[in-house]
This record gives structure tokens, C-alpha cells and sequence, in this order.
């Protein structure tokens, strides 16, 4: 058994062999989905977000078990490790508790103390600081000490180089600094005042304090960039008695003629030694955990506006507007081929209205074009606006405002050079609008997901730490849904669970060489793909006109024998699921008893009822179930708002103090975290997810400020 296995079963609530089995599978180098999918037997269903966490925690464990071998190696080369000491490592729980128990045999750059060291004052200093002399004075003490060859010139000399000492020894103590940052956390404030009699955006925090122990993440990551951009002065403190009151408790010892003396080094090494340093740490773990909770946020932005439902079987334009170099327009077809592209210039300075309604109307009459994305860039208002009218006379045509975020990225990248090579950068945008709302997850796999512009404060995070968490959202979400083998983008296949960049192109590169893929099984001839890379990745990709139809499905090819058995236990055959004639499936599988059904096809019960869901429903894609994209064909102006209105608008995004609605007025109107639920909302994405269609009602405009507060409360929008 893994060591940290106990450990982690206790703090996920999971059974011990369940995360065994997890550990093993992840040392194997399974991946993620591959493991939540396909081995849910073995981990007893556990999802793919807390198999994560789980990959996460052991790496923190294992990489603070490598730090504790590294520490207690050091300490024993200088001969100074004794079982005390190892017990203590052994037993730490937290990197900074390690650190804290290395701090005093750590090598230092020469500092006060060091320097009283090499003049043999060390004995004084282990004296004075004992406080076991009752009588006396201090300079009877220091004065064998005196050495005018060390430079110790006088009693003076020898106690304050003691003093030195005392203050390091107390600074590098692992109690006092474990009971000082248990201080900082429940009694520390956060404070931010101006840097500049500047105004700015930061003015909230131009007098701001705040406990630590119930600042907000966003607040911190606000004060942090106040400050990188010098707008702010910003700091953690706690009173100075609380401190010396921890540190006298701990270093006092009983009357002496030397408690003065250690009192004044108490104080010494508080504001000169721990303060600075304690106040560093305490910041680093407010940012630490606003950049946690942060990126959490932006995976749980990301998913749901990855998991949008597709607009499925329209001709679709795609409008990037622009003012001076014309609005481009690209019109793809259901598959997302493009069919024409071009320039219209309805936006100032030009305002050609009427020669953009010719030229647009011709175009949506040529092709069929019933639905219109237009991107929330700049001119996007006079765009909606022109667009709106325009569609007045199109019967059956739509638009919706696209999030265009990560749009401009994408047509400046080699896979957008690479996929329209004779377009500009521009009108390569206008083709990824288009898609974007024809199958958000395809095309939004062509982005960073950083640049996707979910949440807040993402260019202020870590990038590897961001890059890894949103990475995982995107793979959770593509293997959700699936991916065609034999229409899918290089981009999308290199989120499928086993395979990499390389392996994703060399599997188009095979495609276009060799024409569409009869099956599965032939993914096998494709270089890089070898069986392990196989086994994780071969559920997740389908393959719809395949000759077996279980290729369609998310059926592993592991348990096609099982898939089969079970079709001819409950009397159906392939044909059957081809032609969807298997409705009754689930209820015949209750009728013969799970248990003995999943026996009988040589699976467990959790396997059994995914492949009885992928039989009933081939080809499915979660994503249908969910609602469809809210499309319009008219537009509201903030003058046309008034308090009370209700309207029905979409989530654009779900930050820490409410959630950002569309609602048509090209202007998001935000629902504060107060107005989110008649119920107490602990945090906003318990209650709303980005894409979430919902009912609003509008409580405040300000048309200066641009600003729109909304309420989602019963009262408000009228639900009993």
C-alpha cells in the first residue's frame, strides 16, 4: 500500500482500496478520464475533478516527503541530527513547518549573529538567554568575554553581539514562527492605502482594511496589482503586543538578572528579523489562495461555456465588427465550411448602412444563413444594432452576441495560418465567430484556454499552475463529449485522453493520406499510437459510419464482448441500436437483475450501465440535453431600460461577487452576489454557471457609469 494512502482516503472520504487503486492507475500513467470512464469499479465511481484534486494532493505529499529526505540529509551531514529533530521532520505537515525546523542549520549569508559567533560569543549568548542567574550584573557576565584580538573591545561589545545571537536563535525557532503565523491568520489585518493622488480604479482600497482571516480572494489579487502597478501601498500587520506576547511566552523562563537583557532581544528579533520575513509569508499565502480559488473559478467558467450546446444544422455568419477597416464577414455551412467571405462597412466613420444591408441580405439569401454571431468587440453595439434592423425583413434569420475572447489570438496563430492560409487575420476571426457558435467546444479548443477570458485576474496567475487546471477542464470536457475520428481538428484530438500534439496531426496527416477511418481498430496504424496510447484513447473517439456500430458509441473496445452479450441477453441485435430500436433496454436489464446481467457479460455493475446509456444512445452528445443558445432578433438600448423590467438574458461570467448577464443590451448587466437566491449563497457558482439561460429583472441603471445591476430574487422576477 501507498504511504499516503490512509491519509488521503481520510481527507477525501474515500475507501482506502478505492484510493489505492486510483494511485496505482495514475502511477501506471493512466489518464484522468481514462480512469474516471473506463475504471469505475476500481475507484468506486469517483469523478474526474476529484481524481484530479487527488493526482494534485499526492504530488504536494510526495514532492514534501523528497523535502523532508533532503532536509534531514543536511542536517546530518553537519552532525546535528538527533531523534528529537528527525521526529519533528517526520511529523511536519506543511512545507513551511519543514522550513521552520531547517531554518536554524540552514546556511546563512554571514549576518550579526554569525558574526558574534566567530568572536566566541555563542556561550554568553546560551547564558543570558537560559536566564538561570539570579544575582549579579550583566557585565560580570560578558566580561570573559572581552577580546580586543576578536574585536570584542568591552562588556558593551560582548552583550550586544550576545543580543545578536539571542535574536537570530529566537527569530529561527520553529514554535514561535508556527504560533506567529497562527497569530497573523486570526488576528492579522490587510491593509492598502493610495500610493498617488492619482484616481484610479483602485480608489476602494485607498483606505482600505480588512482581517485576514475573512478577506476575500479577489480583494487580495486587487491590492496586489494596486501595488505592481504603484497605485497602492499594501501590507499585513498584526498589534506588536500580541506578537511579543507569543514570543515572551515561549522564550521566558523564570527570574533573572538577564530578563530585561532578553526581553530587548524578544523585541529586537520581532521587528527586525521575524516581522519583514512573517509578513512576506502571510501575503505569499492570501495570494497563494486567491490564485487557488481564482483558477478554480476559471474552470468552472470554462467548462459550462466549453460544454455550450451546439447550434446544430444552421448555415451560420460570422459578423467581426470593426469601425475603420470595415466589419468581416465570413459564412460557413452546418459543418463549419466556409462558403464566402467579405467587408462591409455599416460603422462609423464610413456608415455605407445601405450598401452593408445589399451586400449582407444577398449573402444570407444566397446560402440559407439563419442564424448570425456576432463578436462583442469593438463597434460590436452599432453592429447588434444594425444587424437587429437588417433582420426585420429575414424572416427565420437570429443573431447572438459571441464572446469573441481569444478570437484575435487564434486568427494570429499558426493553426490559423495553417487552417486559412490564403485569408488575413481578420477574416480568419470572422470563420472562428461563426464556429464558435456552431460548436463552441471545437473551436474554442484552437485557444489558450488563459485567453478564452473567463473570470478574473488570469494574466495575474501562475502560469503553469493555470495552464495545468484549465488544461484539465478542457480535457474533461472533450472526453465528455467525444470526438469523430474522421472529421475532428488536430486541436480537438489533442485534448482526447493518450494522445499528444504529435500523435493528434499524425492521425489527420493518416486521415487525409489514406481517406476516412473504417473503424477504431485502424487507429492502430497510425504512428505513435501504441497500445497503451490506444487503450486511453479509443472510447473517446468515435467513429459514425463505421461497420461496427459500437464504434459510434462510448463503449471501450475493451467491452464490445460485454456490449454484445448484453444485446443478446435482452434480445436485441447491433441492428437494433443502428436503428435505435432499443428503448426498453434499461427496463429489461432491471427485469433480469443488474447484478446478475453485469455477471453474465464479465463486467462490473458501473460498466454495465454505461454501456447500456451508450446503447440506447449512440452518438450521443451530452451537450443536447442541455438548453439551446438563447438567439435574438431584436435589441434593447440602455436608455430603454427601467427598474423592474424583466427580461431573459445568458451568463457570460461568474466571478466572486455575482454573475455577469447578457441581456441584449450589449452592456453585461450584473446580478450581485445578495440578489443571486432567495437562499443564502455561500459563493456565486453554487448558484449560476456560465451559459445558464436565466430570469432577471432590472433593479438600477446607471447609463454614465454604463453600469446595470439585475436581481434573479423571486420577488423581483416574478416566480411564486
Amino acid at each position: 500500500m501507498d504511504k499516503f494512502t490512509p491519509l488521503l482516503a481520510k481527507e477525501f472520504s474515500r475507501r482506502e482500496e478505492h484510493i489505492e487503486n486510483i494511485l496505482r492507475l495514475l502511477d501506471e500513467g493512466n489518464t484522468v478520464p481514462f480512469i474516471a470512464r473506463y475504471r469505475k469499479e476500481m475507484h468506486g465511481t469517483t469523478d474526474d475533478q476529484t481524481i484530479r484534486a487527488i493526482a494534485d494532493r499526492l504530488a504536494y505529499l510526495r514532492g514534501l516527503d523528497e523535502r523532508k529526505a533532503a532536509v534531514v540529509s543536511a542536517i546530518e551531514a553537519q552532525d546535528k541530527l538527533t531523534d528529537e529533530l528527525s521526529a519533528a521532520i517526520e511529523t511536519a505537515q506543511t512545507l513551511a513547518e519543514v522550513e521552520d525546523i531547517y531554518r536554524p542549520y540552514k546556511q546563512k549569508r554571514r549576518t550579526r549573529a554569525t558574526i558574534a559567533r566567530e568572536k566566541g560569543l555563542a556561550p554568553l549568548a546560551e547564558l543570558l538567554l537560559s536566564q538561570t542567574v539570579t544575582s549579579g550584573t550583566l557585565e560580570a557576565l560578558a566580561a570573559p568575554y572581552v577580546d580586543e584580538e576578536k574585536g570584542v573591545m568591552s562588556t558593551n561589545d560582548a552583550l550586544t553581539g550576545a543580543g545578536d545571537i539571542i535574536a537570530e536563535t529566537i527569530s529561527d525557532d520553529a514554535a514561535i514562527r508556527a504560533a506567529l503565523r497562527r497569530l497573523y491568520r486570526t488576528r492579522g489585518v490587510l491593509w492598502a492605502k493610495a500610493a498617488t493622488d492619482e484616481d484610479s480604479v483602485y480608489r476602494l482600497y485607498y483606505d482600505y482594511r480588512e482581517p485576514v482571516s475573512k478577506v476575500q480572494g479577489h480583494r487580495v489579487l486587487a491590492v496586489n496589482r494596486g501595488e505592481r502597478e504603484g497605485m497602492l501601498k499594501a501590507g499585513v500587520e498584526i498589534e506588536d503586543a500580541l506578537a511579543l506576547q507569543e514570543i515572551r511566552r515561549a522564550v521566558f523562563r523564570g527570574v533573572s538578572i538577564s530578563n530585561a537583557f532578553v526581553n530587548a532581544c524578544c523585541e529586537d528579533a520581532w521587528r527586525r528579523l521575524i516581522e519583514p520575513s512573517a509578513e512576506r509569508e502571510i501575503r505569499g499565502e492570501l495570494t497563494d489562495a486567491a490564485d487557488e480559488a481564482a483558477i478554480r473559478a476559471f474552470g468552472q467558467n470554462l467548462q459550462p461555456l466549453l460544454m455550450q450546446p451546439p447550434l446544430r444544422n444552421r448555415v451560420t455568419m460570422g459578423f467581426d465588427p470593426a469601425y475603420r477597416t470595415g466589419c468581416k464577414i465570413a459564412v460557413v455551412d452546418e459543418t463549419g465550411k466556409v462558403l464566402e467571405t467579405g467587408v462591409v462597412y455599416p460603422t462609423p466613420p464610413h456608415n455605407r448602412k445601405d450598401e452593408a444591408r445589399k451586400t449582407l441580405t444577398a449573402m444570407i439569401r444566397r446560402h440559407g444563413v439563419t442564424a448570425i454571431a456576432i463578436g462583442n468587440g469593438t463597434a460590436s453595439k452599432e453592429s447588434e444594432i444594425f444587424i437587429a434592423d437588417m433582420i426585420r425583413d429575414l424572416p427565420g434569420v437570429a443573431y447572438m452576441v459571441v464572446n469573441e475572447a481569444g478570437a484575435s489570438v487564434y486568427s494570429a496563430s499558426k493553426l490559423g495560418a495553417e487552417e486559412f492560409p490564403d485569408y488575413d487575420v481578420s477574416l480568419r476571426s470572422a470563420v472562428s465567430i461563426a464556429r464558435r457558435l456552431q460548436d463552441p467546444l471545437a473551436e474554442l479548443v484552437k485557444i489558450e484556454p488563459k485567453s478564452i477570458g473567463v473570470g478574473q485576474y488570469q494574466h495575474d496567475m501562475p502560469p503553469a499552475r493555470l495552464d495545468e487546471t484549465l488544461r484539465g477542464v478542457v480535457e474533461d470536457c472533450v472526453n465528455s463529449v467525444g470526438a469523430d475520428l474522421n472529421t475532428a481538428s488536430a486541436p480537438l484530438l489533442s485534448y482526447v485522453a493518450g494522445l499528444n500534439d504529435t500523435a493528434a496531426k499524425n492521425i489527420v496527416a493518416y486521415r487525409e493520406a489514406n481517406g476516412a477511418y473504417p473503424s477504431r481498430t485502424a487507429l492502430k496504424k497510425v504512428p505513435r499510437i501504441g497500445p497503451k496510447a490506444f487503450e486511453q484513447c479509443a472510447g473517446f473517439l468515435r467513429v459514425m459510419q463505421g461497420k461496427n456500430v459500437l464504434d459510434a458509441t462510448g463503449v471501450h473496445p475493451e467491452s464490445y464482448a460485454a456490449a454484445e452479450k448484453l444485446l443478446a441477453l435482452c434480445g436485441y441485435t447491433e441492428d437494433d441500436v443502428r436503428a435505435h430500436r432499443v428503448g426498453e433496454l434499461r427496463e429489461r436489464v432491471k427485469t433480469l437483475g443488474e447484478e446478475k446481467a453485469a455477471a453474465h457479460c464479465g463486467v462490473g455493475v458501473p460498466t454495465l450501465s454505461d454501456i447500456v446509456s451508450d446503447l440506447m444512445k449512440p452518438g450521443r452528445d451530452p451537450r443536447d440535453e442541455l438548453p439551446a443558445p438563447l438567439l435574438r432578433t431584436d435589441i434593447l438600448e440602455l436608455k430603454d431600460l427601467k427598474p423592474g423590467m424583466k427580461l431573459r438574458g445568458t451568463v457570460r461570467n461568474v466571478v466572486d461577487f455575482g454573475a455577469f448577464v447578457d441581456i441584449g443590451v450589449h452592456q453585461d448587466g450584473l446580478v450581485h452576489i445578495s440578489r443571486l437566491s432567495d437562499s443564502f449563497v455561500r459563493k456565486p457558482s453554487d448558484v449560476v454557471r456560465v451559459g445558464d439561460v436565466v430570469d432577471v429583472s432590472v433593479v438600477e441603471v446607471d447609463a454614465a457609469k454604463k453600469r446595470i445591476a439585475l436581481s434573479m430574487l423571486a420577488a423581483d422576477v416574478g416566480r411564486n
